[in-house]
């Protein structure tokens, strides 16, 4: 493998031991052998399925784990998504998180709680193949480009810009699914899922109505995903730094998943903070035919914006994203990739 095309701040490789010089050479061929069957190759470099790091199959593989963790979160979490944006569009009749469950349950039944599940699944799905698998082409790309030196010294500009490129591009594929996800959720009568909500909206507001909300989604994914990414890697490389005594590539695949998730947690709640008002934005203009967003802020109000519905947003965003980067890093490391962050940049060398 070329070495030149692994940045060694991004990614760690672990090892192979060195095997004890046996005198005799038969003996030591005898020795190699047996003791190869044994040994776990380093993932970066060999890999379970020999998967390259940066090659076309490389980018595949994070994106299906990118779709797979981001479709399942967001899906499990319909629910909670659901009264959200309830609480957000009429928030005299969904005053709390325990009453918007106990008006949602009385009055559509448990089945209620996963209305929209089917656009959020796929929305979603699609949404993650794209973000993850385009923030590793991206993060990859801005460190070449910048190169070495630079890349290491401003390694959060690097994820902050490879997060913004990547988001950009997978909220095309999220938009039209998460127009009808919110109408589905938030008008009683308007449609019981994709299949038929699909056809009436093209119908009602046209093909445009399907991307009518692309720019306050791009106000809310774009920082959220930039905080998400830059926010874990950061994350996780302290916790490697000042958490735990073992380097990361000595430590076990299971406490390496469970940084994993942890980080990903701490990193969700500073999402959720950053892309509130913008999700609050979002859902009114889904819910509201006609409306603008001059009109979300007089409704709303800026305060109301910043903080309706946050502290649910927070448990299900911390949630969630907890969960993606676990099942996304588990994912990686089944098709024998390493976990992502936690190696401490080197300095480039001047000379």
């Amino acid at each position: 493998m070329d070495h030149s095309l692994l940045p060694s701040f991004l990614y760690s490789s672990t090892s192979l031991p060195q095997k004890k010089i046996v005198d005799d050479v038969s003996t030591y061929h005898h020795v190699a052998a047996e003791s190869s069957k044994f040994m776990i190759p380093s993932p970066s470099e060999t890999g379970k399925r020999n998967i390259k790091m940066f090659s076309r199959d490389y980018y595949v593989a994070c994106a299906i784990g990118g779709s797979i963790c981001c479709g399942f979160t967001h899906m499990a979490v319909t629910p909670l998504d659901l009264v959200k944006c309830n609480m957000q569009i009429d928030p005299a009749k969904y005053k709390s998180i325990s009453s918007g469950f106990g008006v949602m349950l009385k009055e559509q039944g448990f089945r209620g709680f996963f209305r929209g599940w089917a656009p959020t699944f796929i929305g979603y799905s699609a949404q993650g193949a794209f973000k993850y698998g385009f923030y590793e082409y991206f993060k990859k790309y801005y460190s070449d480009v910048v190169g070495p030196e630079y890349a290491t010294k401003y390694k959060t500009l690097i994820y902050l810009a490879g997060a913004a490129s990547s988001e950009v591009i997978a909220d095309v594929a999220l938009c039209p699914f998460e127009a009808i996800k919110v109408r589905v959720q938030t008008q009683p009568g308007f449609a019981r899922g994709l299949s038929d909500g699909l056809p009436k909206l093209i119908r009602s507001e046209g093909v445009s109505g399907l991307y009518k909300g692309v720019v306050p989604l791009w106000g809310r994914q774009v920082p959220y995903t930039m905080m998400k990414f830059a926010s874990y890697e950061n994350i996780v490389e302290m916790i490697y730094k000042h958490a735990i005594p073992t380097p990361k590539e000595d430590c076990t695949k299971t406490l390496q998943l469970g940084v994993s998730v942890v980080g990903g947690y701490l990193a969700g709640i500073l999402c959720a903070v950053v892309s509130h008002p913008a999700d609050n934005l979002v859902s009114f203009l889904n819910s509201s035919k006609g409306a603008t967003a001059a009109d979300a802020v007089k409704k709303l109000g800026l305060w109301g914006m910043c903080t309706r519905g946050l502290p649910l947003r927070i448990l299900m965003v911390g949630t969630l994203t907890g969960a993606q980067w676990g099942i996304y890093d588990a994912f990686k490391v089944s098709v024998g990739l390493p976990t992502t962050g936690g190696v401490a940049p080197t300095p480039a060398s001047t000379s």
